[in-house]
């Protein structure tokens, strides 16, 4: 089996990102070479490869179905957004700039060289590549300089499916007006449609996707039912929701439930960091956005930021850094991690203008230390040890600390000393931290006991199988309700010919 196909969606979130990694899962089950790739990614979740590069965390989850470590030819082009009008550009895993939308569109002749190389050298080496589309291929006014969506289809003649998020209405005039405004080359590689996140009687849609093939001529490839237990690794900020709690946790040990509040920044990063918490047994974890979710919390999260002074602005400005600073001062165990960890020291330093223009501003001086922001962004993927435990994780930021006093939180193995363990208030660069099973059950003990709970923490708990059990989910939900023999002639053998173009219709 040899072939490629693209994953398109109707919008954002319509579920491109757990498509591709259940269809690679999938694949990988049966025993295909599959590998995923998304030639342009916008989000701040983003993992560092073994390859010393940066790419969307999305793509390290669909490597992972895939059976492969991350890899930068997974995601050759990253953008992430600082501001409404600007990105920091990432290209083959390395910074290239910061562009604002209009500035973009004068790279993207270049960037769809890269996109078009890469993915051709990824098939060289692979029997078959699942890549997934940006957005949605119905922005018909970004699509003369689209690299992602049918602008990559066109390029690498790639069959295309369109799924769609019935959970949010009107799904059937979204997969009809996506193929609508398409020009008829466009078209021509569209080959079927997929609806996503249905609950209901199949039978009262089944006539609305009969009606849908009468008028594309296109099949519907199959119904993804809504699933419940599918959580994990959001692809941006849009799954970040406030007050709702991460995943499924399963019921505590001990009497006592332990609560988690993550502080939902603007500009939040890697928020993923917080999943391994939700996967413990008895540990709520919520997002919020206001002070009074802080008052019951036994442990509050700061997280990453792609705009560390920005958000920590806003912190003050909504009253979140006193009820933060009031948690600590009730001895009551605060974690920090990158941007968060910035914000919890005593000065922020950017002489370069990194983010904004330059400047010092004060943190919320709950740890003993100062940060400088570089104009090179360390990416590193160290091992080391954390509350006595080894670990593993990895590094994404222009921030480098001044440590004063107390103990690191985590000691490299090259002996270096990294963030900070002042006992009630923690901070560390490193991100997946959480991921490491014995470190996580130690943290989770340390905030049980300052908060008094009665909660045990599982001693069985293994991320790793976590995530694996979710990517078989994934590969259940795509083995169980798609036209998988349908999908497999649309990877070897490409887009049917014939396939009509269809025209919106206007009204008079």
């Amino acid at each position: 089996m040899r072939g490629a196909l693209l994953v398109a969606g109707t919008t954002s979130d319509a579920g491109k990102s757990v498509l591709v990694a259940g269809i690679c899962r999938w694949l990988h089950r049966r025993g295909v070479d599959v590998a995923p790739f998304k030639a342009q990614n916008m989000s701040n979740n983003s993992v560092v490869t073994r390859d010393g590069g940066e790419i969307g965390r999305a793509q390290a989850l669909q490597a992972a179905a895939c059976g492969l470590a991350p890899s930068v030819r997974f995601n050759p082009v990253l953008l992430k957004p600082g501001t409404d009008r600007s990105s920091q550009v990432v290209v083959r895993g390395v910074v290239d700039g910061t562009v604002s939308a209009a500035s973009y569109r004068e790279r993207k002749a270049a960037l769809l060289e890269v996109v078009t190389e890469t993915l051709a050298d990824l098939r060289g080496d692979h029997d078959v590549v699942i890549c997934e589309g940006a957005g949605s291929p119905a922005e018909i006014n970004l699509r003369a300089t689209d690299i992602a969506n049918m602008g990559l289809a066109r390029a690498a003649d790639l069959p295309v499916v369109v799924v769609g998020d019935i959970d949010r209405g009107g799904v059937l005039a979204h997969l009809f007006g996506t193929l609508a405004v398409l020009e008829p080359a466009d078209q021509a590689l569209v080959a079927g449609w997929i609806v996503n996140k249905f609950r209901g009687d199949p039978a009262l849609l089944a006539p609305g996707l009969d009606q849908l093939r009468a008028l594309t001529g296109r099949p519907t490839l199959g119904v993804l039912p809504w699933s419940p237990e599918l959580w994990i690794d959001a692809e941006d900020s849009l799954g970040h929701v406030a007050d709702g709690v991460v995943g499924r946790p399963a019921p505590p040990r001990g009497r006592d439930w332990l609560r988690v509040a993550v502080v939902r920044l603007p500009r939040v990063s890697n928020g993923t960091d917080v999943d391994a918490l939700s996967s413990e047994p008895g540990v709520a974890v919520r997002w919020v956005t206001e002070p009074s979710r802080l008052a019951d919390a036994d442990l509050v999260v700061l997280p990453g930021s792609k705009t560390t002074v920005a958000d920590l602005a806003w912190l003050r400005a909504t009253g979140l850094a006193d009820a933060v600073v009031a948690h600590a001062a009730a001895g009551r165990p605060v974690l920090g991690v990158c941007g968060g960890y910035q914000m919890l020291g005593r000065r922020i330093h950017d002489p370069h203008g990194v983010e904004a223009a330059p400047g010092t501003v004060d943190g919320l001086g709950l740890l003993d230390v100062e940060v400088t922001f570089d104009v090179a962004k360390h990416l590193g993927t160290p091992t080391g040890t954390a509350l006595g435990e080894p670990v593993s994780c990895y590094e994404i930021h222009h921030g480098r600390e001044l440590r004063g006093a107390g103990p690191p939180l985590v000691t490299l193995a090259d002996g270096t000393p990294e963030g900070v363990d002042a006992g009630h208030v923690l901070g560390t660069h490193a991100h997946g931290l959480l991921e490491n099973d014995a470190l996580r059950r130690r943290l989770l003990a340390r905030a049980a006991a300052a908060a008094g709970r009665d909660f045990v923490p599982a001693p069985d708990t293994s991320y790793a199988a976590v995530r694996a059990a979710q990517l078989d989910l994934l590969g259940d939900l795509v083995e169980k309700n798609l036209d998988t023999d349908a999908l497999e002639r649309l990877i070897t053998d490409g887009a049917p010919a014939g396939l009509p173009t269809v025209q919106a219709r206007a009204t008079s």
